[in-house]
């Protein structure tokens, strides 16, 4: 079992920076891929940003070059800094994570971009 608690949401004008953290635990020794999703009010949820094998990382098209993602093995916790952001980044940011074959989420975080 791997838990995964989000933390850093909250609210900023278009233009502005917010960094997302969330912190893994329990059976993090097999967790091959950790990232980051976002499920927009009327939307499906849709992936971030995501690290894959420790060191590979993808991104959504539209959050390319704004956002970057990263991972503190010694601290457990991915991060997700979040620069330049646009009122369509307005939405609940869950962190995920895949162990053992099993995807695990968190319970998501509100980020809130105002115009």
């Amino acid at each position: 079992q791997v838990q995964l608690v989000e933390s850093g949401g909250g609210l900023v004008q278009a233009g502005g920076s917010l960094r997302l953290s969330c912190a893994a635990s329990g059976s993090i020794f097999s967790i091959n891929a950790m990232g980051w999703y976002r499920q927009a009010p009327g939307k499906q949820r849709e992936l971030v940003a995501a690290i894959i094998s420790g060191s590979s990382t993808n991104y959504a098209d539209s959050v390319k070059g704004r956002f970057t993602i990263s991972r503190d093995n010694a601290k457990n916790t991915v991060y997700l800094q979040m620069n330049s952001l646009k009122p369509e980044d307005t939405a609940v940011y869950y962190c995920w994570g895949r162990s053992g074959g099993m995807d695990y989420w968190g319970k998501g975080t509100l980020v809130t971009v105002s115009s």
